[in-house]
């Protein structure tokens, strides 16, 4: 063999080698494209799609710490004052979920809050204060009374239902519409909570309207407990004077109010025929708002609150409140007969971190 051959030999083996070894080649895949999460603003902050689908989700909460010392005006039914001798602490976490898409017949939106805590060395069972679907202005499932929430509440301090204006949370159905011109109406049915659960068919009712403008709004409800067969009914005026200072007053009537407390209103949770709140918010700083309130029924009780709300880093809020309340008539007898005082002092610490 000459050199010749031996180079084309080569050159041939070569070739082969080459041929086989592509043909044995490993095709690797194309990778799917990533579909990372969307910001959805068209709800407001905090929204993302879920992937893969068209409904936006917020998550949301708060880790809450309280300590409390001074007289607990809460206890024996919300009757009178019972000196304590240590702290009351209290730490608290809640998570929120809405999730909301648009539908030929309106926002689609679900509402999830779920809440759990740590009371004074004993831990307690997790709790729904809130879990509703909402379809246009049809809401079906639990939350707060409509009676309470319609209003707003009761201002801005921690403890604001010394003198109570709601009973707590309902399992509920109703329907709200939303003028475009600030006006808004609300019709509900609940079942009640606790001794006020409806006893037949018929359940407890009401509705409400409200107006909202810039300067502040006015807000009104009205409920009927078909268990005792009366009335219960609320009016608010908010003002808001400037960026710093806001102010409200509201009134409460329930009709044949009960001094035994065996038929209690469903909607009247006050000690009388009737009930008045009043407070006020001052931004006194861009991290300080000053909150008061004071709060009269007309059994003679009043009560006082003030705080300051402050918010040390974005986030997380600090807030230090003082209180003051004076039994009078019926609530202090009582308070008296349950060894009790018929004035009461005292004040808490909220440590809140927001997410």
């Amino acid at each position: 063999m000459n050199i010749k051959s031996l180079l084309i030999g080569s050159a041939a083996a070569l070739v082969a080698v080459s041929g086989a070894r592509a043909a044995d080649a490993v095709v690797v895949a194309e990778p799917e494209p990533v579909e990372y999460v969307r910001v959805c603003d068209a709800y407001g902050a905090g929204f993302f799609y879920i992937p893969g689908t068209e409904t936006c989700l917020k998550i949301s909460g708060y880790v809450r710490y309280d300590a409390q010392a001074g007289d607990d005006v809460y206890t024996g039914g919300n009757v009178g004052a019972n000196g304590d001798e240590t702290w009351h602490k209290r730490t608290r976490a809640e998570v929120r979920f809405d999730a909301r898409s648009e539908t030929e017949l309106g926002t689609l939106r679900s509402y999830i809050q779920g809440r759990f805590q740590y009371d004074d060395g004993e831990s307690s069972e997790g709790s729904l204060p809130q879990a509703w679907i909402e379809l246009g202005g049809f809401r079906i499932g639990t939350a707060d009374e409509l009676f309470g929430s319609w209003t707003d509440y009761a201002g801005g301090v921690i403890n604001d239902d010394v003198i109570n204006y709601q009973s707590g949370q309902s399992n509920q159905v109703s329907y709200t519409f939303k003028g475009g011109n600030g006006f808004s109406a609300i019709i509900g049915a609940e079942q009640g909570q606790d001794d006020y659960v409806i006893e037949d068919y018929m359940p407890h009712v009401l509705a409400g309207a409200k107006f909202e403008q810039a300067w502040g709004g006015v807000s009104g409800v009205v409920g009927y407990d078909s268990n005792v067969e009366e009335f219960g009914g609320k009016l608010r005026l908010d003002v808001k004077f400037n960026e710093m200072f806001s102010a409200f007053i509201m009134g409460g009537y329930q009709s044949n109010y009960d001094e035994s407390l065996v038929e209690r209103n469903w909607f009247g949770t006050w000690e009388g025929d009737w009930a008045a709140w009043g407070g006020f918010s001052v931004k006194a700083t861009d991290k300080a708002t000053i909150n008061a309130q004071a709060a009269y029924e007309e059994e003679g009780t009043y009560a006082l609150a003030l705080n300051v709300a402050y918010e040390l880093v974005p986030g997380f809020m600090i807030t230090p409140e003082i209180n003051y309340t004076k039994f009078d008539g019926a609530r202090a007898d009582v308070s008296d007969a349950l060894g009790g005082s018929d004035d009461a002092f005292g004040g808490i610490i909220r440590f809140q971190r927001n997410f």
